[in-house]
């Protein structure tokens, strides 16, 4: 499905039921003398993904997921996004996971955890892009 580092969604382990994305857009007002305020793009905002799903620990993949989940955001490094198909999305860094956990057993265990893990896209600063781009221009 998809992979976020080392991660790996799959319907194997965590498997997302619903993918939603946010992209801001910066605007800002320019007030001029006895006309209205006129808009001026001053360039992208912040990203978000928010991936939602569903863990049957009893069925594959364990009880491990959400560990390994909050392992990679305890990194605190941005990783990289990939579809299944391999497309390379970026670099996003896990901002929020919350879990839920129902259907338990006597023992205490859930059958059954739901999660939202939200993302936010983390941008190169544009000297470094421009930097790697010069240097693959002149085979460096």
């Amino acid at each position: 499905m998809m992979a976020l580092g080392a991660y790996r969604f799959s319907l194997s382990t965590a498997a997302y039921q619903q993918f939603a994305r946010t992209a801001r857009y910066r605007w800002v007002a320019n007030n001029g003398v006895g006309s209205e305020p006129t808009q001026q793009f001053i360039g992208p905002g912040e990203q978000s993904l928010t991936l939602s799903g569903v863990i049957y620990p009893h069925y594959k993949g364990g009880f491990r997921q959400l560990a390994l989940m909050l392992f990679e955001a305890d990194r605190g490094q941005a990783l990289f996004l990939v579809s299944g198909s391999g497309d390379v999305l970026g670099r996003w860094a896990i901002r929020e996971v919350q879990e839920k956990r129902t259907v338990f057993q006597s023992n205490g265990l859930p059958m059954k955890i739901e999660f939202d893990l939200t993302l936010v896209r983390v941008r190169e600063p544009l000297l470094s892009r421009l930097a790697r781009v010069f240097a693959d221009q002149i085979g460096l």
